[in-house]
C-alpha cells in the first residue's frame, strides 16, 4: 500500500478516538492544532502522549503545537503532564481558550500538518473519523481552526506569575 494514500478510519468510542489522537500526534511533522471542550479523559496526561509531544516539540525548535478548549481548567489543574511541556516549550506550545461567543462549536477536531486529522461529530457522540493522507479536509479544518484561534485569548501561562 502506497504510504500517502487517502486512509479514512471509522471510530466507534472514545476509546479509538484516544488511539487516534495518539497517531495523529505520531503523525505531525512540523505544527499540531488540537481543539476539545476541555481534554479530560482524552489521554492528554499519560505518558505515552507527553512523550509523543515532548518528542515532537524536541525534535525541531521550528515545531509549534497549538491547544484550543472552551474550558483549560482540566488542563490547568489535573493534567500536569500537559504543564510541563507548556513549562518547557514555552515558545513552541500554546494553550489558548474561546472566547463566550465561539463555546456554542461542539465538534472537537484535531490536524496534524496539512495533512491528517481527527475529528468527531460532538462532544457527547464517541463517533469520529480519523483521516490519513486527506489534504484537502485537513486544510479546511486547519483554517476553521486558526479562525476559531484569532479571537481566543492565552487560557494558561507558561510561568507560575503569568509573566
Amino acid at each position: 500500500m502506497n504510504d500517502s494514500a487517502l486512509q479514512h478510519t471509522k471510530l466507534d468510542g472514545i476509546q479509538d478516538y484516544t488511539a487516534a489522537l495518539d497517531t495523529l500526534c505520531k503523525l505531525a511533522q512540523r505544527n499540531l492544532y488540537l481543539f476539545e471542550k476541555n481534554f479530560d479523559g482524552m489521554g492528554f496526561n499519560s505518558e505515552a502522549r507527553y512523550m509523543t509531544l515532548r518528542n515532537f516539540l524536541l525534535a525541531n525548535p521550528a515545531h509549534r503545537l497549538f491547544v484550543l478548549a472552551h474550558d483549560t481548567h482540566y488542563l490547568s489543574t489535573l493534567c500536569p503532564r500537559m504543564m510541563m511541556l507548556l513549562r518547557q516549550f514555552g515558545a513552541s506550545m500554546f494553550i489558548y481558550q474561546t472566547p463566550k461567543n465561539l463555546q456554542y462549536i461542539s465538534e472537537p477536531f484535531s490536524v496534524a500538518d496539512d495533512a491528517h486529522y481527527v475529528r468527531r461529530f460532538h462532544f457527547d457522540d464517541p463517533r469520529g473519523i480519523l483521516a490519513q493522507h486527506d489534504p484537502e479536509n485537513a486544510r479546511a479544518l486547519k483554517s476553521r481552526f486558526l479562525e476559531m484561534w484569532a479571537p481566543s485569548h492565552p487560557g494558561i501561562s507558561p510561568t507560575k506569575l503569568g509573566l
